[in-house]
């Protein structure tokens, strides 16, 4: 069976004959079958706008696109494994050059740095979340890091209701898009205790990173037919940090005046506000680090939940998807209980960048099918069903 090439028929007797210790075996075996080389030890295991897909379609050989994989801590490993599967099944050109890495682990520092040569290799990666100490002692976020080394300054969030979902949520008809600032802000990481029991933690807004931003975020709106970008601040208070940025986007906002995109400014504390009472009003968050992590973790309440809303972050030469609400869920770890949406969203995304639109197409077909129907539904979403159960229906209608 290890070695069996899974239709979707094949898929479907397995459901309706193997008894369900088998099906997660099974569904365990296949997953790992998708060509990967993985890199680390048993203690770690646990369409985009301003780039064109030919200058970030990495490593290709014989026609398979080599992409780094990063599972990441908590639930991600059950999550990478429903990607592997699906891809398995559409038959995804697609090589994966796995690292797993844990933030659990300070030492495995050293293989952050393998697996961020892998994506300046390959220029693409799919990732997972990976843990972040709160302690004082803890090391520094492997997520920010990697994200600044790179200079993948731009994060996406898609906040949007699913079509046709079974689930009751707060609001009809949400689409909105929030873009973050990724790598300055107050996750700069500059703090220091100048006299003891006083601690100094700086905000570094700047004009060019700034701009870089602001124009990303106007050109996904005029490349995605959003109508209106909205800019996120609070320069009532903080008037020169604040005020620099709102004061980029507002002179960057009449540059695109032209074309049309509509632009207004909001104070965080009644954006937060806003977006829980009358999401409707919102196509594009513009904002710095911080809020876009807060209003993200919001608007996924709206639409029901972290696990359906997919991300990704771009720079000026890789692109790194990961899921838009950046949650662990070492909670649930282990327990199959994981809502894989957002992540094989993140795939699909990952899929019509590499050019392999018929089977991103395929995947979300299947995807939004199993959706509607609402039979096949993980706990968060008000089901009873496994993640295993969730993946093995997407293939039943693949």
């Amino acid at each position: 069976m290890m070695h069996r090439a899974w239709s979707t028929s094949a898929a479907a007797a397995h459901i309706a004959s193997a008894p369900r210790s088998l099906i997660a075996s099974t569904y365990k075996i296949a997953a790992l079958q998708q060509p990967s080389r993985a890199f680390g030890s048993a203690l770690t295991k646990t369409q985009v706008p301003g780039m064109e897909p030919t200058r970030t379609s990495g490593t290709v050989y014989g026609g398979r696109h080599t992409v780094t994989l990063i599972p990441g801590d908590g639930v991600g490993q059950e999550l990478i494994s429903s990607v592997k599967f699906i891809f398995k099944a559409v038959q995804a050109p697609i090589e994966w050059e796995q690292f797993d890495i844990s933030g659990h682990v300070e030492k495995d520092e050293g293989l952050l740095r393998q697996a961020m040569d892998s994506i300046r290799r390959n220029r693409v990666a799919l990732k997972g979340i990976l843990y972040t100490p709160i302690e004082r002692s803890g090391h520094r976020s492997f997520n920010v890091f990697l994200r600044k080394d790179l200079d993948i300054y731009a994060s996406l969030s898609w906040i949007q209701n699913m079509h046709d979902a079974e689930w009751e949520t707060r609001h009809k008809d949400v689409n909105l898009c929030i873009i973050r600032e990724n790598t300055e802000g107050e996750y700069a990481g500059l703090e220091h205790m100048p006299v003891p029991g006083v601690v100094e933690s700086m905000k570094v807004v700047s004009r060019a990173k700034t701009e870089r931003i602001a124009k990303f975020a106007f050109d996904f709106a005029l490349k995605n037919d959003r109508k209106k970008v909205t800019c996120i601040h609070k320069a009532n208070i903080m008037k020169q940090g604040d005020g620099l940025f709102l004061n980029v986007c507002r002179e960057m906002a009449k540059v695109y005046e032209s074309a049309g995109i509509q632009f207004d400014d909001m104070i965080v504390d009644n954006a937060a506000m806003q977006l829980a009472s009358r999401p409707q009003q919102f196509d594009v968050i513009l904002c710095g680090n911080l809020y876009g992590n807060i209003l993200s973790n919001v608007g996924s309440a709206l639409i029901g939940g972290p696990g359906l809303v997919p991300g990704v972050n771009v720079g000026r030469e890789y692109v790194v998807f990961e899921p838009g609400c950046r949650h662990v869920g070492q909670e649930i770890m282990g327990s199959n209980r994981a809502n894989p949406v957002a992540m094989i969203l993140c795939s699909v995304h990952l899929l019509r960048h590499l050019g392999l639109e018929d089977q991103a197409s395929r995947i979300s077909a299947a995807l939004g099918k199993v959706i509607s129907e609402g039979r096949v539904l993980t706990p968060d979403l008000g089901g009873k069903s496994t993640t295993t159960d969730f993946t093995l229906a997407i293939m039943e209608n693949l």
